[in-house]
């Protein structure tokens, strides 16, 4: 990101925002609830363009996307884990992990071995056939985690992924995306926890849109 702005109906979410994050690298985004952790997840994530400034994601500067290449950026080059999960209720565990794949039209035989080897990466490979209601919350991020990285992503965003955890759930995730960061994805998580910035290799603060 470089010299970011990022306004809603006049008033300045992220002003002048720039940091860079290489592949590989763990990044945490810590600050007060309202400092614009979650605006500048969305201006990574393709979900939102700045206002000013220029947004690169795995090289491509977002603003000079059109709509359906930033789909293709967003569906291709980004994985993302949320607080809520956000897990389709009606679908197995199985079919939740390989919504990346099915709607990237991926060979079905491609599917089923890749999810088979995202769950027993997460460590829940016994829950393939359960639905998110017969997992507990650690099982049920674990699935997030999975989903998001099936189709190797240059970038996974993390949008307080330990917020809605116990303890020992929340710690086993940080050390998921931990081994995903070593084995050279990026992933930028926005974070309350000092415990889940302990995990990173830097942080980055904010307060009132701007770096601190």
């Amino acid at each position: 990101m470089v010299s970011v702005t990022k306004d809603y109906d006049g008033v300045r979410a992220v002003d002048g925002v720039s940091f860079e994050i290489a592949p590989g690298e763990m990044v945490a985004l810590v600050g007060p609830s309202g400092c614009g952790k979650s605006t500048l997840l969305n201006l990574a994530g393709c979900i939102d363009l700045p206002t000013s400034g220029s947004v690169f994601v795995d090289g491509q500067e977002t603003t000079r996307l059109n709509d359906d290449r930033l789909t293709a950026l967003r569906r291709n080059r980004i994985g993302t884990v949320f607080q809520f999960f956000n897990l389709l209720p009606a679908m197995t565990v199985a079919g939740n992990v390989a919504l990346p794949l099915i709607l990237r039209r991926c060979p079905q035989k491609e599917i089923d071995r890749r999810v088979e080897e995202a769950l027993e990466a997460v460590g829940i490979a016994d829950k393939t056939a359960s639905y998110p209601s017969q997992l507990s919350g650690g099982q049920a991020q674990r699935a997030a985690v999975a989903r998001a990285i099936i189709h190797k992503p240059a970038l996974v965003l993390a949008d307080e992924p330990t917020g809605n955890l116990d303890s020992h759930s929340g710690t086993t995730v940080l050390h998921l995306l931990r081994d995903i960061a070593d084995r050279g994805q990026t992933i930028l998580m926005a974070t309350h926890s000092p415990e889940a910035a302990k995990q990173c290799d830097r942080s980055i603060h904010l307060q009132d849109g701007r770096l601190t």
